[in-house]
């Protein structure tokens, strides 16, 4: 789901569940749910399915995602496949997962596409397979999807359905993680620390561990808690600066 609509949503109802304010907003998106205006009938399937406004319920969720996916919404497309994936209401069941997926991913949603080509890196519902992967996790990149650019990048490091090429991995781990994903952001910080790919650089790899730390990952943190152990003071001064400058921006190559 795109996160910004999940934050205004989540806004407009929290704390105020209950009063006439949220009342008429839920009210609004009802309406315009039933009228058949897809952003509402989502809107109102992702409160069922995190319990804002609404009390939590998957299965009124799956049903307004429904909705908006028979008028061809992509985004609603994924959340079904979302759903599937995770077992959501219903048992797991990667093969609708991967039906939802398809739908949206050949209409170009970026989201759709990574999860896709995640389904054909693992096998999961499907016969693995690298070159599927590797196609949808391009077209995602071409739209500057973040985590499907950290995905790429694993297809590299990894060499899986194509040659190893750290330079390449490097390339889209920076590009990910330049974006803000915690877990490009932990890649980086490795590839500097053994310079593979680039030169080994241990300010850079202490700077994007420590940024990967900053969201919760407790292997980025062991990370920067040992490589500070091989610098000076001032290098590790000099680490955290750069951390703290940090904003992230996204690129497409």
């Amino acid at each position: 789901m795109k996160l910004i609509r999940l934050i205004l949503l989540v806004l407009l109802f929290w704390g105020s569940i209950g009063t006439t304010v949220s009342q008429i907003h839920l009210s609004e998106i009802i309406r315009k749910a039933e009228q058949g205006d897809s952003k509402s009938q989502i809107n109102l399937g992702i409160l069922y399915s995190i319990g804002v406004g609404v009390e939590k319920n998957f299965t009124k969720a799956k049903k307004w995602f429904q909705q908006a996916a028979k008028l061809g919404h992509a985004e609603a497309q994924t959340l079904l496949g979302n759903m599937a994936y995770k077992g959501e209401g219903e048992p797991q069941n990667f093969q609708q997962a991967i039906k939802w997926y398809k739908l949206a991913a050949e209409q170009g949603y970026a989201t759709a596409q990574n999860n896709l080509g995640l389904m054909y890196q693992k096998g999961q519902g499907i016969l693995q397979n690298y070159q599927e992967a590797l196609k949808w996790f391009s077209k995602a990149t071409q739209q500057g999807h973040a985590k499907a650019q950290n995905n790429l990048g694993n297809l590299y490091y990894k060499g899986e359905g194509l040659t190893q090429d750290y330079q390449e991995a490097f390339k889209w781990f920076k590009l990910s993680a330049k974006q803000g994903y915690g877990e490009a952001q932990d890649n980086l910080g490795a590839m500097y620390g053994l310079g593979q790919g680039t030169t080994q650089d241990y300010v850079e790899a202490h700077r994007w561990y420590n940024l990967s730390s900053k969201q919760g990952n407790p292997e980025a943190l062991k990370a920067k808690n040992a490589l500070a152990g091989l610098m000076s003071d001032s290098q590790i001064e000099e680490a955290e600066r750069l951390a703290e400058e940090f904003r992230p921006k996204k690129e497409i190559p």
